[in-house]
């Protein structure tokens, strides 16, 4: 198979979902599938540089030994040999994890991530490990010493791809990987999704495990799927969810079905339009994608209704106590190493964690909490706040502005610890991809999702291909 087939035909143009489909209908095989995402991975991601390691021989080896097993009746799953993308955060056993840091260029890892392992049994078959920001510190996606993914939207001049999962976030959006796993601390599953016109689902704290996964954050962060659609984004999240006894963290929770709401569409929900104030700072062509948003979900029976926050999203992106207290934590003797090869910007985040006092990482911990709380009373009434995901379209790398976060409308979603979908909803003037977020509730994933399907069912923002 070649990537110049048609899409109805060609594996690497299909949609995760439909993948499954037609491997467990044998009307395709996994060697065929995995195949497909390999040619167009040596042929674009010169270029796009979305893998730091491409599994080539091991992925054709594994789609052999799944075709082989389906057609003897003995498939594991609905995924079996469905392939994946996974992000150089998360651990595999004997493979190198870098966290993105030449430093950890030899690190092999010495067991499985729990997500890992919760895909392989469902005979699902890893393409590569995808590129990232240094530790995950960084929402543009840039990486001084590993290298910079290639937005796949504007081939004429580099642009932001959004980080940190900014490998995944190329990957799936140039169709080499149906789709990836990322991980989200202030923004970093929905900075690429929206950068790189895909669908992303940072989940609650506690619903992933983040065992095996590089840590910058431990309160914070979240591993999450990464597709085209928010039905594909659905099925991997259902595969990754669930206790694991190797994670405190997700103790207590149990799993949901985020496939039975899926399709109830929004009639009689009661959406929150985000206030006028927040509109200041984002591009014409964002607020415009925004409006139309809103007045389509009015049209498919959602209520939409002006909602009265009890803070400014901006604050925020000010409350970094806790996370550039953790990620010193973890790595802070390396940053202060200057003969370490370090991304410089990266270095300067986690070195600004040195000045935070236990005093004041508690005080904001406090104030966490009862943000919280205030949010929830804000949200009394509403199913969901929707807002745009970022403030523009992606950005030319050579305007990057390292001192400027462009988290402003995720990172409370990570601090209030919530839900969040981001997806397609859009185009800029320039022809890239623009965003909608939907933010709900602490583990109301279902109802982000039921929202963001019905809007796709409404679209094709989602289905759109960038010019690679």
């Amino acid at each position: 198979m070649t990537d110049s087939l048609p899409i109805e035909t060609d594996p690497a143009l299909m949609s995760a979902a439909s993948l499954a489909r037609a491997i467990a209908a044998r009307r395709l095989s996994p060697v065929d599938a995995v195949e497909a995402h390999l040619a167009r991975i040596a042929r674009l991601d010169p270029t796009l540089q979305a893998f730091v390691q491409v599994y080539a021989e091991d992925a054709r080896l594994a789609a052999e030994g799944a075709d082989r097993a389906i057609r003897s009746g003995h498939a594991v799953g609905p995924f079996h040999g469905v392939p994946v993308a996974v992000k150089d955060l998360i651990d595999i056993e004997g493979r190198v994890t870098t966290g993105g840091s030449q430093t950890l260029r030899d690190r092999r890892a010495t067991a499985t991530a729990t997500i890992v392992k919760r895909m392989i049994a469902q005979g699902m078959i890893v393409l590569g490990k995808t590129h990232t920001v240094e530790f995950a510190f960084g929402g543009w996606g840039t990486n001084q010493r590993m290298g910079t993914p290639r937005n796949p939207w504007d081939p004429a001049h580099p642009r932001t791809p959004g980080g940190s999962s900014s490998g995944s976030g190329v990957a799936v959006a140039g169709r080499l990987a149906p789709w990836a796993i990322g991980t989200d601390t202030g923004g970093s599953v929905r900075l690429p999704a929206s950068f790189c016109g895909i669908t992303g689902l940072k989940v609650t704290v506690g619903r992933v495990s983040t065992h095996g996964v590089l840590p910058l954050s431990t309160t914070l962060d979240t591993p999450g799927p990464m597709a085209r659609s928010v039905e594909d984004v659905a099925l991997l999240f259902n595969i990754l969810q669930g206790q694991d006894p190797l994670d405190p963290l997700t103790r207590g929770i149990p799993p949901i079905d985020p496939m039975t709401k899926l399709e109830r569409g929004v009639r009689g929900l009661r959406l929150g339009r985000m206030p006028a104030a927040e509109r200041e700072g984002c591009t014409p062509d964002v607020l415009a994608a925004y409006d139309r948003s809103l007045e389509l979900l009015d049209r498919l029976g959602a209520e939409i209704v002006d909602i009265r926050l009890p803070f400014r999203f901006v604050d925020f992106v000010n409350a970094s106590a806790i996370v550039q207290a953790e990620a010193y934590f973890h790595n802070g003797a390396l940053a202060e190493d200057f003969s370490a090869p370090l991304d410089e910007d990266v270095r300067a985040r986690i070195l600004a964690g040195a000045s935070v006092s236990a005093r004041d990482y508690l005080r904001t911990r406090r104030m966490q909490q009862d943000m919280k709380r205030a949010f929830e009373r804000a949200m009394t009434g509403f199913d969901a706040l929707l807002t745009p995901t970022t403030e523009t379209a992606a950005i030319r790398l050579d305007a990057v502005d390292q001192a400027v976060v462009p988290s402003r409308f995720t990172r409370f979603g990570n601090f209030l610890e919530l839900c969040a979908l981001a997806l397609p909803n859009g185009m800029s003037a320039e022809g890239l991809p623009l965003s909608l977020q939907v933010a709900c509730r602490s583990y109301d994933e279902p109802m982000a999702l039921r929202i963001g399907q019905a809007y796709q069912q409404a679209t094709d923002w989602h289905t759109r291909l960038p010019p690679v």
